[in-house]
Formats: structure tokens, sequence, C-alpha cells
């Protein structure tokens, strides 16, 4: 089947968050303008053959700060490129203090269906701690525009376990959630990445024990649940039918390619990437003469880790069907033990990790993978 997900990464923000470790550079004008050639230029020159696009992804960074006409001109050219299909998924990541109506109709009008949130709080408080520019105001008037602009697909994530969050921070931020309309949230746990600001201030002696993490994580699952958000990955939640179809390829190990700086991919059964070099990127008439072999993908053991991340898990049928030669017996006496602690449901049809099982997934997944 030929590859038919596409990521573009955006290394602009405004301001760089002090818990984040992905790649990105102050926006500038110039800058984005001179990356926007450079991205149409790899498009346009792509070595790996591609299918008409399913889904498309612009991550960051901020996508946003772009502006919708960059953003648009990137879009075209992916069409004139590849195609895109009818239906496709076309995911835009924003900031809520980035966002402005002209961007929304610009995306919305170059083909955009959805759009991504950092909403991460619906307290004021927690934004300040958390270094974020925008207030939960912000975010009302951002999915809002979004929603008059056309858009109906909209994503809020949110941020778990941060340094002073109590069970009723989680609970506003579902209730915010569910109000504004949003039909997917991710809501993740603060991890503290080396090399940031937060590591450097030691802001993770204020954050939860590991007791306290748990308790923070189920009661978001609990309460997005009761909301109507059905979980389907272990930092995913949507309302029925409405699952991130472009991060849902990379956790069924399918293969998507990746453009611009620190833009991983997986095409022709191997793993590669971009160096986090804007300038180079920008400079190089030919920016695939940077992309970097990581190594062959796709095995079973891979698979496995993916597809274990997934509320419905490991099909029996499915992993037969791709890896023919593959001991399903051999994994169904490694989680056996599992079933019986609780932490993995085991049956006919498959294996998937219970909640209890989510909270300690990579122990879980490594005792899976043997």
């Amino acid at each position: 089947m030929p590859c038919d997900a596409l990521y573009l990464h955006i290394p602009f923000c405004e301001q760089k968050c002090p818990y984040c470790d992905f790649y990105s550079v102050p926006a500038r004008p110039d800058r984005m303008d001179a990356y926007t050639g450079a991205l149409i230029r790899a498009i346009e020159t792509a070595p790996f053959p591609m299918g008409r696009l399913d889904t498309v992804y612009f991550g960051g960074g901020t996508p946003s700060v772009m502006g919708g006409k960059r953003l648009a001109q990137i879009l075209e050219a992916a069409d004139r490129q590849f195609g895109i299909q009818s239906g496709a998924e076309i995911t835009v990541e924003c900031n809520p203090h980035s966002s402005l109506p002209e961007t929304f109709r610009q995306l919305f009008s170059a083909g955009a269906n959805r759009l991504s949130f950092g909403m991460q709080s619906a307290s004021d408080r927690q934004l300040a701690l958390l270094g974020r520019p925008h207030t939960c105001a912000d975010v009302e008037t951002a999915v809002s525009q979004a929603q008059q602009a056309g858009f109906s697909h909209i994503s809020l994530d949110l941020m778990l376990a941060t340094p002073g969050q109590t069970a009723g921070d989680i609970q506003a931020a579902v209730d915010t959630c569910a109000r504004l309309g949003a039909e997917h949230v991710s809501a993740y746990l603060l991890k503290i990445e080396p090399g940031t600001a937060f590591a450097a201030r030691d802001v993770g002696r204020l954050c939860p024990d590991e007791d306290g993490q748990a308790a923070l994580y189920l009661t978001a699952a609990e309460s997005l649940a009761r909301a109507g958000y059905r979980q389907y990955e272990i930092s995913n939640f949507a309302e029925d039918g409405q699952i991130a179809r472009h991060n849902y390829k990379y956790w069924d190990c399918a293969e998507y390619l990746g453009v611009g700086p620190s833009a991983h991919s997986f095409i022709q059964g191997r793993r590669r990437f971009f160096p986090r070099r804007l300038q180079a990127f920008v400079e190089n008439g030919n920016p695939w003469q940077l992309l970097e072999d990581d190594g062959p993908g796709g095995d079973a053991a891979e698979y496995l880790m993916l597809r274990a991340r997934l509320a419905d898990g490991i099909r029996w049928a499915s992993l037969r069907e791709r890896y023919p030669a593959y001991d399903c017996d051999a994994l169904r006496g490694r989680a056996k033990p599992l079933a019986d602690a609780g932490f993995l449901e085991l049956d006919g049809e498959g294996l998937h990790l219970t909640v209890r099982g989510f909270l300690v997934s990579n122990a879980v997944i490594e005792n899976l993978i043997g």
C-alpha cells in the first residue's frame, strides 16, 4: 500500500515554552518566508513514491504563527505533487494566543479541516505556572473564531500532573473542552525533559510523585469518559468516530513521510529524519541530501510496542497477517501473567492494556515484547 500520510514540521514559535524540547526557533517574517519556499521545494522534489494523501499534519513549533497564506501555499504544493484525497484529514496545530480569524479563514479556504489547540489547562493560575502566554478566555475566543471560520473538527491538549494541579483543575478543563465543542482531547503527563528551562529550574520537585501522577491520570480518564470522550490511546480521547487519523497511523505502524528540520519519517521500511538545522534546510538546493537514515522499522516488536498504546490493542488476526512467522503462542504466554495481574485483558480476539496497564505501559510493553 503506498504511503498516504504527510507530516510537515513548522519550527517557529513566538516564544519557547519552558517544558518544550521540540525543535523551534523564534518566528520572524523573513525566516518564515524563506522556510515556506524551502518546504515547497522539498515537497516538489520528494524522492519517495507517495499515494494520494489521506492525512496531512502541520506540527511544530507553532504552525499557526506562519499565517494562513504561507500554510496554504505549502498545502497547495502538497496537493500538486501528491494529490489529496476527498475527505482527507488536514490538521494544523495552533496556540490560542497566536490565532487570528483571518488565519483560520485562509486555512479553511485552502482545505484544512481540523485544528489542534495547545490549551493545556482551564486555570489561568496553571497556565502562568506552565509559562503559557494565553489565558482561558483566549482559548474560548480562538475556538469560537475557528468555528465561525467553518472548522468543526477541534482538538484540545491538556497537560496532567503539573505543579500544584488538583483534581478540580482537571475537571474544570474537561468541562471546558465539552462546553467549547471539542470532539477530541489529548491529555499528557508533564515530563521534564533534559535541556529545557523546567529542567534547569528543577521544576520536577514541584510536581506530583508517581502515585499523585497516577491519581490525576485516572481522574482525567474518568472525567473525559463521563463527558463522552472515549479513550482510544494512552493519552488520547475522542467522541465516537473522531479519532486523530494521522496519529493513529503512527500507532498502527503505518508509513508516513516527514518533511522539515527534526521531522521523522517511516517510509520504504526504514526510519529516517532531518537534523535540527533550519538554516541548512533552507539553504540547501536539495534538502533531501540532509536526510539521515535511522535504520529499518516496522518489525513485529515495533508493531507490538505501538499497537499496545491503543485501547483496542493487538488483534491476533492482524498480527498474523502482517507477520506470518511471528510466534503468537509465545506472546500469549508472556501476556497471561500480565492479564492475571490486571494490567491487560486477553481473549481469543487479541489483547489490550487496561487503564491500570496504561499507567505502567513501558514496563508492560517491555514484558510483552520479551
